[in-house]
């Protein structure tokens, strides 16, 4: 039978408050500051082919809009050339986009709508 001759490991020493030498970094944990996410704005556009009822049954439909607020909206497509739909974070934004598209592609109206990033 071989023994190995070793000495036991010590427990590693830490200063306690009486043993303190005044040489130890101290690490302040600071609370990270996360930013809210970007914020993207769901635009109509005009066009001069789509019928202004189609608009506002999308706006409803879509953006969960009553009848009032959606006339309004699609008012200020038509006059402005654009108009704000909904805020929304980015995902959200693509995804109420990619809806209106599918909508007025199946429907036959060449309606757009885009999504812009918030400044």
């Amino acid at each position: 039978m071989i023994f190995m001759v070793t000495k036991p490991p010590s427990p590693p020493s830490v200063p306690g408050p009486a043993q303190d030498d005044g040489g130890s970094v101290v690490l302040e944990r600071r609370p990270e500051k996360t930013l809210p996410p970007q914020m993207y704005q769901v635009v109509m556009l005009n066009d001069d082919y789509t019928p202004m009822e189609f608009v506002i049954v999308v706006l409803q439909e879509f953006f969960n809009k009553d009848r009032e607020t959606a006339t309004q909206i699609m008012l200020k497509i038509h006059l402005d050339g654009k108009g704000i739909c909904g805020v929304y974070s980015r995902d959200v934004a693509a995804t109420k986009v990619d809806q209106v598209l599918d909508a007025a592609l199946r429907a036959g109206h060449p309606l757009q709508c885009v999504s812009e990033p918030i400044e």
